[in-house]
């Protein structure tokens, strides 16, 4: 459900941003721009109020739930309750007789001694490396999606000319499937090839190499920005040393063009303008552009949008592709991460340690990586428009700079977790049964946890 989530939310959100953001407030037979143009903004509200009603409505069945539920004798249900087994100390009887029910919680033990237990416990999982780099090859891999699917509707656009909906669609109907067939083929083979630890982290190894591989090759596939008319080169295209990069020319002085507003538009020259102001128009049917120098007069019109470059619709095919694969192999490491680190920790503290997993997922790998990766996709920055005097937004980007820090980032943080699958790797294989709990439930590595966790069980 964790994959299925995010696929039905960009779906969503491709066929929210189709609807004008006022919609509700204005006629919007009367605009005179589409969803294909950059001043589009989506109705980004719908999606929270959908979801937000659904959520509501939901939880009304919550209210059906008793109190508390009644307690039940099965000894597996006991054994889940307890943080280490019942064996390893005999349960103490009160001191009138009455031995209280194992699910009933024990009066004895305050709260701040059951709160200082988590420290120790935390610290006894932690020593374990083949624990810890487990989670954190995990915190990597996560990282990778969070920054990676956070900026890659972004990415869509700005590389290959994609408008805002048709980035979302194509992400909630392709990349997203394609990673929950990957997590359902991860476990299948795991399962049928009935895979132990060694076997399991060899598998999330090569699973990461080749998607690296993948991601690797994304450094390749991609569109440049291509002439932009006073940003990448001057205007009339003049190349001659010195020539100043400047949106404002003579030929558009007389224009008062606003830079608050990105609506680009193509010369009959073959260079974008910024706006059809900045290209020197001086009709509403985009005629008479007085910036195309290199044109006749009677041909110096532009088309609104940005000019197309050769071979763009090629490579973005390529990468769709490339990306559904990248999507279901990177995906297919998760289950067997998730065995290795259920066989390290001894039984009774399963629960916990899928509890740290989760903490630390959710600190480490879903809030630094977008603050990262945005902060990189920033220095890309090409031309950022103004309001009022103040910076805004980036309207431009160099796309082979984005494209390569973009992706080198991704490939960073999978080479990351490559070195910690490795390390776990070699712990595994030179002490096995050191670091592996076998299926008994016995412990091989030190027991002090027990005595710690017992005490809350002893009358005060």
């Amino acid at each position: 459900m964790l994959v299925f989530g995010p696929a039905c939310g960009f779906i969503l959100g491709s066929f929210c941003t189709k609807i004008y953001v006022d919609a509700v407030f204005i006629d919007t037979s009367n605009l005179d721009i589409t969803p294909d143009d950059p001043r589009w903004i989506g109705a980004w509200w719908g999606g929270f109020l959908l979801c937000g009603a659904l959520l509501f409505f939901s939880s009304l069945l919550m209210f059906g739930f008793p109190q508390s539920l009644p307690p039940h004798s099965d000894p597996a249900m006991e054994s889940e309750q307890a943080m280490l087994p019942e064996r390893e100390y005999e349960r103490p009887t009160p001191s009138n007789g009455v031995l209280r029910h194992p699910l009933e919680p024990d009066g004895s033990a305050s709260c701040f001694q059951q709160l200082r237990v988590i420290p120790k416990v935390t610290k006894h999982l932690l020593s374990n490396p083949v624990f810890t780099c487990i989670i954190l090859a995990a915190c990597m891999e996560i990282a990778v999606v969070a920054g990676f699917a956070a900026f890659l509707g972004k990415y869509l656009e700005q590389q290959f000319n994609l408008t805002t909906s048709s980035a979302n669609q194509l992400l909630g109907m392709t990349a997203i499937p394609c990673a929950c067939l990957g997590i359902f083929l991860g476990g299948l083979l795991v399962k049928k090839l009935s895979l132990s630890a060694l076997g399991a982290i060899r598998m999330a190894m090569i699973v990461n190499l080749v998607s690296t591989a993948c991601y690797v090759s994304f450094l390749f596939l991609g569109c440049d920005t291509g002439p932009v008319a006073g940003v990448t080169v001057p205007y009339g295209n003049n190349s001659a040393p010195g020539s100043a990069l400047d949106p404002y020319s003579p030929c558009n002085n007389n224009c008062e063009c606003q830079t608050d507003s990105f609506t680009p538009v193509c010369g009959a020259d073959g260079i974008t303008y910024l706006s059809a102001c900045f290209a020197g128009c001086n009709s509403t049917n985009l005629t008479g552009c007085a910036c195309l120098t290199t044109v006749p007069p009677e041909n110096a019109t532009v088309v609104p949008g940005k000019c197309p470059s050769p071979g763009c619709q090629e490579a973005f095919l390529t990468f769709l592709c490339v990306m559904c694969v990248c999507s279901m192999i990177g995906a297919m490491a998760q289950t067997p991460s998730v065995i290795i680190l259920i066989r390290t920790v001894s039984p009774e503290l399963k629960s916990y340690a899928l509890g740290v997993l989760f903490l630390l997922l959710r600190l480490l790998g879903f809030i630094p990586p977008p603050l990262i990766f945005g902060a990189g996709i920033d220095s890309t920055c090409l031309f950022w428009s103004t309001f009022c005097g103040e910076q805004g937004a980036c309207v431009l980007y160099d796309n082979v700079v984005y494209r390569y820090l973009y992706v080198s980032i991704a490939i960073a943080l999978k080479s990351f977790a490559f070195i910690l699958y490795t390390t776990t790797w070699q712990c595994l294989r030179k002490n096995y049964k050191r670091y592996i709990k076998n299926h008994e439930g016995g412990l091989s590595t030190t027991t002090k946890v027990t005595a710690h966790i017992c005490l809350l069980r002893k009358p005060l």
